[in-house]
């Protein structure tokens, strides 16, 4: 089936823009926009990769568990995970079935729908807390451990990556990963540069 626009903000990202391992399909996401049906959307500025067996700091490195059961299914699907008992953090399976793998969302600059937000988030939030961090992230999409397994390419999915013809930015490098103690040496977070919408602030481009 041909894949719908959830317009205005783009067109659905097909399946096989996540068969790809996470370390290349994390990059590609930057800029794209993460929309839900009641209309609240952010453009994708801040991305992590997490890959099963290679990389200790992901919830399959260990195998499959009933927890991180959908990381190894069809990719192009929703795993959120509760983190230290305070937030839910959102994530994108990755790569081809059997692996686990995904890219965890860290920040949006929220385009549409930002009442919305802050009724989720608290109604002083400033425009730039809204999305900036994983656990914001997901609490200002309403998303959380129910939405594990949530078909993102359909087209009636509640939350759909879209494509707006924003490429990513160019001369990207890999920076460290926030808040890991294993694998560490592995560069696969990224940011769009000069962004006041990341999480840790903004990190100048490489040109």
């Amino acid at each position: 089936m041909k894949n719908r626009a959830l317009s205005p903000f783009g067109t659905v990202l097909p399946r096989s823009f996540f068969s790809a391992d996470a370390s290349i399909v994390a990059p590609l996401l930057l800029n794209k926009i993460v929309a839900t049906a009641d209309g609240r959307a952010g453009r994708i500025v801040e991305v992590e990769a997490y890959e099963g067996a290679r990389d200790e700091a992901a919830h399959t490195f260990r195998g499959k568990t009933a927890r991180n059961a959908v990381m190894f299914g069809e990719p192009g699907h929703l795993y959120v995970y509760f983190s230290y008992g305070v937030h839910w953090c959102g994530n994108v399976v990755c790569a081809p079935e059997g692996v686990g793998s995904a890219v965890l969302l860290r920040a949006l600059e929220p385009i549409a729908g930002l009442e919305a937000m802050r009724t989720a988030r608290g109604s002083r939030i400033v425009d730039r807390d809204l999305c900036r961090g994983p656990g914001r992230l997901a609490q200002a999409l309403g998303m959380t451990g129910v939405d594990t397994g949530m078909d993102v390419v359909a087209a009636n999915s509640r939350i759909q990556f879209l494509d707006d013809g924003t490429p990513p930015p160019k001369a990207l490098r890999g920076l460290p990963r926030v808040g890991i103690s294993r694998s560490v040496a592995l560069p696969w977070r990224w940011i769009v540069p000069d962004n006041r919408f990341v999480s840790r602030g903004p990190v100048k481009s490489a040109e």
